[in-house]
This record gives structure tokens, C-alpha cells and sequence, in this order.
């Protein structure tokens, strides 16, 4: 199968698991938004707007990170009920193909809700190219690192329902307990060194600093990408090494 059929075939699962689903079941965009939205609300509510850039920032973060562990869901529903992945695997599209469409439908689904955050953003003034680009890519790695984790959950799981156990623990050791609503000065000592461990608190360094919450050093920062992309590459090393692509 050339390259440019590779293409045609994440664009179709483009289309089949992001563009149709909205057009056919638009509040399911509601749902999406539902606990960024939330976080968002009261810590506006709370601070008096004060941390309002933290809300943002963290709801972003939180939106790219659902993105990929609810890939987990959809995986594991077109593998075991509809037999999808089973049709895919007989066929020409590579397995880095499929991961690629479905992770991409998932993020063109979430670019409605991801525009409400991004319109605040810009609203409040912190637009700037340097901004935009720290942004830009630092989300991405995020909803990366989350689609890539899902993937590799989903070729282990045996029912859908084990997915709902899953993607709410991971988002609440990711997007919650992590400071990736608040700054991680707020924390005490021996808690800044637990968060250290989560690739999201690099993420959020870079997403507050870009939101004008914090003020970025050029050191910080690149720890921040060196962390934040090194543990993208290793989970995209551990899909390849470990995911269940055949079933065995």
C-alpha cells in the first residue's frame, strides 16, 4: 500500500470516527467540555477571576488529555463489538496508519470545545506568535502522549467497560492531582517532587507560561520539552514494542 493510500485511509477514519459523529450527535461536544468547563467555572468563580489563566490553561490541557484516553473507549468498542480492527489488520492499512486516523478523529472532534479555550485565551490578551507556538506544541505533545497510551490500553482490554474504570483514573492522576490547575508553587515541598513525575506538570508549566500566568525561564523550558517529549517517544517505543496489534 503506497504512502498516499496510507493518507486516503487516515482521512477516511478521519471522517468515520471525528467529522460524522459530530454532524450526526453534536451535543456529544458538550460532554467533551463538561469537566473543563466545570473546573474552569468555579476556580473563575472561587478566585474571583484572579486565576482565571489557570482555569484556562488547565482546561486545555484537561480537553487534549480526554482526547486520547477516550480513544481507549472507541478502540476497544471497533475491535470487540464491531470486529473493526480485525477488518483493519486483513487489510493494507499499517498499524501506525490506524493509530494515526483514529487519533486524529479524535482530536478534529475536539476542536469545537477546544476553540471556547482558546477564544478566552486570546480575548484576555495573551496572543503572541512566541505564545502561540509554546501553546500549540505543547498541546500537541499532550494529546500525543494521550492517544498513544490509549491505543495501548485498548489492545489489552477485553470490554468497553473496562475503559470507564480506566479513563477516569487516569485523567484524575494526570489533569487533577498534578498542577495543572494551579501553579506548582502552591504545593508543598515533598508534593512539587511527587508532581514531578507526571509528564502533564511539564505540560502546564509550558501551557501557563504562554497564558501569562507564570514567567517562563529559558532553563525551565527546555527541561520542560526535553521531559515533556522524551515521555511521548518512550510510550509511542512501548505502543510498538508492547501493543496488541494481531490478536493473539
Amino acid at each position: 500500500m503506497s504512502l498516499r493510500q496510507q493518507f486516503q485511509a487516515i482521512g477516511t477514519l478521519v471522517q468515520l470516527n471525528g467529522l460524522i459523529p459530530i454532524r450526526a450527535q453534536p451535543l456529544y461536544l458538550l460532554n467533551l467540555l463538561a469537566s473543563p468547563l466545570s473546573f474552569l467555572f468555579f476556580i473563575g468563580i472561587a478566585s474571583g477571576g484572579r486565576l482565571l489563566g489557570y482555569g484556562v490553561a488547565g482546561g486545555m490541557i484537561l480537553t487534549m488529555l480526554s482526547v486520547g484516553t477516550g480513544l481507549q473507549s472507541d478502540l476497544t468498542h471497533y475491535r470487540h463489538d464491531l470486529k473493526f480492527q480485525d477488518v483493519i489488520v486483513s487489510s493494507p492499512v499499517t498499524a501506525p496508519a490506524y493509530l494515526v486516523g483514529m487519533a486524529l478523529s479524535e482530536f478534529v472532534y475536539s476542536l469545537p470545545g477546544m476553540a471556547v479555550f482558546l477564544g478566552i485565551w486570546a480575548y484576555e490578551g495573551w496572543w503572541s506568535w512566541t505564545n502561540a507556538i509554546v501553546l500549540v506544541g505543547a498541546l500537541v505533545l499532550v494529546w500525543a502522549f494521550a492517544s498513544t497510551l490509549g491505543f495501548t490500553l485498548a489492545t489489552y482490554f477485553e470490554d468497553v467497560r473496562e475503559t470507564f474504570m480506566f479513563s477516569p483514573l487516569i485523567s484524575l492522576g494526570l489533569s487533577v492531582l498534578p498542577p495543572v490547575y494551579y501553579p506548582i508553587s502552591s504545593l508543598p515541598g515533598w508534593a512539587q517532587k511527587i508532581a514531578l513525575f507526571s509528564p502533564t506538570t511539564y505540560a502546564a508549566q509550558l501551557v501557563q507560561g504562554a497564558s501569562g500566568q507564570v514567567a517562563p525561564s529559558f532553563a525551565g523550558a527546555v527541561v520542560d520539552w526535553v521531559v515533556l517529549g522524551g515521555f511521548t517517544l518512550a510510550l509511542l517505543l512501548l505502543a510498538t514494542a508492547k501493543a496488541r496489534w494481531r490478536e493473539p
